[in-house]
């Protein structure tokens, strides 16, 4: 749960301070919970990110991401220092400003997610650290284990347009697994985003992991994520929810031809809409301020 700046002890909010010359102002985040404190800092410098973490969980969160920005380069924003201090971690990173994608078909930002999933495809996953599929998304099939580090959570809320190019944020779910996964995952957020079931695939083919991925493990995955998101939209009431549950629910049927089981959305679930839900990301500490597309945006606690 997040809080307020005002619960750093002195101790943290000085070594804040002395990292960045002099704290000017402070903007907390407005989404997000793997961090207690996640704010835009100012200084005489210019911005700084800061997340501080105290909780078992949190502070295990925030090394994880640490372990991220080590692993991938240019795409994470770059850590710029980090201390502990009276029990919390604190870690002050790059300040990415910049808009959400615009991922609706035919949209130019789409060659930027194009560029920077290519890239990521062949990251490999050092050590064994990280999320297996089956403890991060909740089911298995043995196509799913790889050797690629997957962000696992590529919702445009999570993805920021940079002169240099497309930037990720929150790396909390990262997992070792097969590339594949992370494009089979996008699907959902493309149809969300405006586009036909057909078209995600299409522009998704556009990348070797998923051509060489057999049909029915792609089915398989397919109905897998929809009858999870199926039941997590009976026992929540959140848009964003019933949003996915749709969305997974569109792709597998596709591609079952309309056979899997039916899902049975809650009373009240909202109807398709062209664009995702404003709520707020999974886990997500969000730097950017102006929304530059349809905004994803949710929070978990669990994965997802």
């Amino acid at each position: 749960m997040r809080s307020d700046w005002t619960a750093l002890p002195e101790s943290v909010t000085a070594g804040i301070a002395e990292r960045v010359g002099g704290t000017l102002d402070v903007a907390q985040a407005s989404s997000g919970d793997h961090a207690e404190i996640a704010s835009t800092v100012t200084g005489p410098a210019g911005q700084v990110f800061v997340k501080a973490a105290s909780g078992e969980l949190s502070v295990r969160s925030l090394r994880y991401e640490l372990a991220v920005t080590r692993a991938i380069d240019r795409h994470p924003p770059a850590v710029l220092w980090q201390f502990e201090s009276d029990g919390w971690l604190v870690v002050g990173t790059e300040h990415l400003a910049g808009p959400h994608p615009d991922l609706s078909p035919g949209s130019t930002d789409l060659n930027l997610l194009l560029a920077a999933l290519s890239a990521l495809q062949e990251t490999p996953a050092p050590g064994e650290t990280w999320f297996t599929p089956a403890a991060r998304l909740g089911f298995a099939h043995p196509a799913m284990d790889g050797e690629t580090l997957i962000h696992s959570d590529l919702n445009p809320a999570n993805l920021i347009v940079t002169p240099l190019g497309l930037r990720i944020v929150d790396w909390a779910w990262a997992t070792m697994a097969a590339a594949w996964v992370e494009l089979a995952l996008l699907v959902p957020w493309l149809i969300g985003s405006g586009h036909s079931v057909e078209q995600a695939e299409e522009w998704i083919a556009q990348l070797p992991a998923w051509t060489a991925t057999d049909r029915q493990v792609l089915d398989d995955f397919a109905s897998k994520n929809a009858t999870k998101w199926a039941a997590k939209s009976r026992q929540n009431t959140e848009r964003w929810v019933h949003d996915l549950a749709m969305w997974t629910g569109e792709w597998a049927d596709h591609r079952t031809d309309g056979q899997r089981q039916p899902s049975s959305h809650s009373a009240g679930a909202p109807s398709r809409d062209v664009g995702v839900s404003q709520q707020s990301p999974l886990g997500t500490a969000n730097q950017v301020t102006q929304p530059g597309g349809p905004m994803a945006v949710r929070t978990e606690n669990q994965p997802g």
